[in-house]
């Protein structure tokens, strides 16, 4: 296998997202989201949260909320021209009734919504949406937060979207989890709450894959939303925790045009998990150059070299963490120094959380080659992708060793 092979491989257009629909579309669509905020608009808010006053409480003006429009309109995909009704779109995200339950996990999806200092707009509007019901972040508890989440059903039946956190226990009649005096286990919980939704959305690879939970040997017998929910949109939003600005984004989305965002085979938004975390990874080049962190601490550790041979599974991982990072993307694992875990993608956490390459980790490998898009990609174990990827770590050590003396022109 030549490099120019390689290089066909990992730039296969089977792997790429279109990112360009075509003038006709975008114009279409620009009239359907221009009615669809205009009817919205319409609606009386479910709450009274005006969007511009919150901003400038928190010392954030408009020149700044157009910056972060703009951001949204490019992370979603969109043309420029979509950012002032991206913008109008997030003035009347109160219109949209959000009700979140959390089952099986530790909160960590809820830990990401709150902050403590330094919001950014993402977290802002996420504090203004119409959460009707969030069990976690509310103050009422007991029987008046099971009166609460009825009100809210029956009120918004229908037009809410549903948030869920968290895995649900199936093994022994699901006694592993259960809420409220009646002792209604999670799955019950879920059916009911998610019979009169618009839309499911699976928050965390706990709800999503089934996550830690699920974890061999899965004692609780744990699943994903959508091994339980049937009949209704559902997206995945997956990660541990989900990034704050995919919810948003999803929502976004939702109130613009009034229908979930475009998914892959997984149900994740190709917006934000159309790309491998490899593909943007600001240490890809050590990759292509054959530069690796052999073990921790060593010299390649301190010039940044790539992660790959220390375990970074960035290469066999679909998700945007690498461009909207955290902590007011500041930074994120890799630019941290720790190699990705896979965590957004099925079978997390028993085959990607270990401090070593897919290719030697013993683990059977399925059909396919090192290139393959992302829906073929999340249906299997990715242990072939990962020896290509192997050879080609392989290649290029050998081909950067090389390069002082012969690199072809055409190797460039």
């Amino acid at each position: 296998m030549n490099r120019e092979h390689l290089r066909g491989l990992f730039s296969a257009k089977s792997a790429r997202v279109n990112t360009n629909k075509g003038e006709e579309y975008y114009n279409s669509l620009y009239e359907r989201c221009k009615a669809r905020l205009e009817e919205l608009k319409k609606l009386k808010p479910v709450n009274n949260v005006n969007i511009m006053e919150v901003l400038e409480d928190e010392g954030i003006n408009r020149r700044d909320f157009l910056k972060w429009a703009s951001a949204m309109t490019a992370t979603l995909m969109l043309p420029a021209s979509f950012t002032p009704l991206v913008a109008e779109a997030a003035e009347v995200m109160n219109r949209v009734p959000v009700i979140w339950i959390e089952l099986q996990d530790c909160a960590g999806n809820s830990e990401a919504l709150l902050r403590s200092d330094g919001p950014k707009v993402d977290e802002i509007i996420l504090d203004i949406i119409s959460l009707e019901f969030h069990e976690t972040l509310m103050a009422a508890a007991g029987h008046q937060a099971e009166e609460q989440l009825e009100d809210a059903m029956h009120h918004f039946k229908g037009k809410y979207l549903l948030f869920v956190e968290g895995a649900i226990p199936l093994a022994n009649g699901g006694v592993y989890g259960t809420i409220g005096a009646s002792g209604e286990t999670f799955e019950e919980h879920l059916h009911r709450v998610a019979k009169d939704a618009a839309a499911v959305v699976a928050v965390g690879t706990c709800a999503t894959f089934g996550g830690v939970p699920a974890a061999a040997p899965n004692p609780t017998g744990a699943v994903g939303v959508m091994d339980i929910v049937k009949g209704k949109p559902i997206v995945n939003i997956p990660a541990c925790p989900a990034n704050p600005a995919n919810m948003v984004g999803v929502i976004l989305h939702y109130v613009l045009t009034g229908q979930i965002p475009e998914l892959d085979s997984l149900l994740r938004p190709k917006f934000a998990f159309g790309y491998r975390i490899h593909d943007n990874c600001e240490r890809r080049a050590h990759f292509d150059a054959g530069e690796f962190v052999e073990e921790w601490g060593d010299e390649g550790a301190k010039n940044n070299f790539c992660l790959y041979k220390v375990g970074c599974k960035g290469p066999m991982t679909f998700n945007n963490c690498s461009i909207i990072r955290y902590n007011e993307a500041v930074n994120w694992p890799i630019g941290a120094g720790h190699g990705c875990i896979g965590c957004s993608e099925p079978d997390f956490w028993d085959k990607y959380a270990y401090e070593r390459p897919m290719a030697d980790a013993n683990i059977k490998a399925p059909t396919g080659g090192v290139e393959k898009t992302v829906d073929e990609f999340g249906l299997g174990l990715l242990t072939a992708a990962a020896v290509g990827i192997g050879i080609h770590a392989a290649f290029s050590a050998v081909a950067g060793k090389k390069e002082e003396c012969e690199i072809e022109e055409g190797d460039r």
